[in-house]
């Protein structure tokens, strides 16, 4: 108890260096005690004048705290690398230490602008040509589209074709069909080459076309030769060769004594040449 009491009361000030010493001496472990004391109270931030004057000595430094501080300042170190590795400043990268998996999706920034979808040109044929040189225009200033063409293959045929023209059985016309490659039979009589009266016929209704193909004999020789075909343009009730309907739009070979009719007409065209007659 006696120790306590004289280390809390401070030694006099007006006491000169020898009784200084004296006291040091006499009580030596108590002024030590007083100065580890004062040190400690520093380490844990104590403010007062004495441990601020020994602060500003040099006296009195916690280790532990430096070493706090130092790992303090490594873990700002790493968090601003890290924040500089994911910034892009004047193109220029930082990466930081650990590499960053890259995402799988493009980078928006990457990405050129689509183009926009412009019409590409058609050098497709329009037609409107073909229209224009088919067109056929009468003196009175109608005009007609032809809806037929020769193919390439078209001849004049070398047999004089003829079609015999019977109503019932009475014969009312004969047509001479070989003067030409291909003739029209329809109602338009600007256009048609045979015209047909009976309105369920179309007005550009079939064409009878003789084409050079080439054949066959009989030992296997390839030979050509000019044939008739007739082919119906689309109409509206169909052509009938021997009493069945032919395809549209299709050639369809014809041969002596065929009997063609037209739409629902009862008249018959039969077609023969010279040498069957």
């Amino acid at each position: 108890m006696s120790g306590r009491r004289r280390s809390a009361s401070p030694p006099p000030r007006n006491r000169d260096s020898g009784s200084r010493a004296e006291y040091s001496r006499g009580s030596g472990r108590r002024y030590d005690e007083d100065r580890t004391s004062r040190g400690y109270d520093e380490g844990r931030g104590s403010s007062s004048r004495q441990g601020n004057r020994d602060r500003d000595h040099g006296y009195g430094r916690s280790e532990y705290s430096e070493r706090d501080r130092e790992r303090e300042r490594a873990k700002d170190r790493e968090r601003y690398d890290r924040r500089q590795g994911s910034r892009d400043r004047d193109g220029r990268t930082r990466r930081s230490a650990s590499p960053r998996r890259r995402s799988s999706r493009p980078d928006s920034r990457s990405r050129s602008p689509s183009p926009t979808n412009k019409a590409k040109p058609d050098f497709k044929p329009s037609g409107l040509l073909a229209a224009e040189t088919n067109t056929v225009r009468a003196v009175n200033g109608d005009s007609t589209v032809l809806k037929y063409n020769e193919p390439p293959e078209a001849r004049k045929p070398v047999l004089s074709w003829r079609l015999y023209v019977f109503k019932g059985s009475e014969q009312v016309e004969l047509l001479h069909i070989h003067r030409q490659s291909a003739y029209l039979f329809g109602r338009d009589r600007l256009v048609a080459d045979v015209a047909l009266d009976h309105p369920s016929c179309s007005k550009q209704h079939a064409v009878i076309q003789y084409r050079f193909i080439q054949q066959k004999d009989e030992f296997g020789v390839s030979k050509g030769a000019v044939k008739p075909f007739i082919i119906d343009l689309e109409s509206t009730n169909g052509t009938h060769v021997n009493d069945e309907a032919i395809p549209v739009s299709r050639f369809y070979e014809l041969k002596a004594s065929d009997v063609i009719k037209f739409g629902q007409s009862t008249r018959e065209y039969v077609l023969l040449h010279e040498e069957a007659g």
